[in-house]
């Protein structure tokens, strides 16, 4: 039985996303190598089948460029991060964002500037609600 499509990215789609993130519009050579650079050597044509899958996906969008495609993202960082990590609250902590800032918090090493960073962005979310 074929496994059910992730209506999140895999982890390849979302290394192609970063990189496009980062810069974009770029060709296929151009993402092969900023992925090995960050330590994802593939094949070109693994990186061309899988941007093609994106595409399909509408993730990307591409255009011909000479004898090359160009490659950018359709989608941003911010609204697929809030969709992973709202499925992550939901499946793992059961809805629950206080679960899951408990676990992070107890469960990484933060050190003090991090945690008043943290209460100051929750004092500002606090006020934000309050309005």
């Amino acid at each position: 039985m074929a496994r059910q499509a992730s209506e999140h990215p895999t982890e390849l789609e979302l290394a192609i996303l970063k990189v496009l993130w980062k810069s974009s519009p770029l060709t296929v050579r151009d993402i092969r190598e900023r992925l090995a650079r960050a330590g994802r050597d593939s094949a070109h044509t693994s990186v061309i089948t899988m941007l093609n899958i994106m595409v399909d996906k509408r993730y990307l969008k591409k255009k011909k460029d000479g004898k090359s495609y160009l490659f950018w993202p359709v989608v941003s960082e911010e609204d697929v991060s809030q969709k992973m990590l709202g499925d992550m609250v939901a499946r793992v902590f059961d809805g629950s964002p206080q679960r899951l800032v408990l676990n992070l918090i107890d469960g990484e090493k933060i050190d003090e500037a991090e945690l008043l960073e943290l209460r100051k962005l929750i004092n500002q979310k606090v006020r934000e609600q309050r309005k």
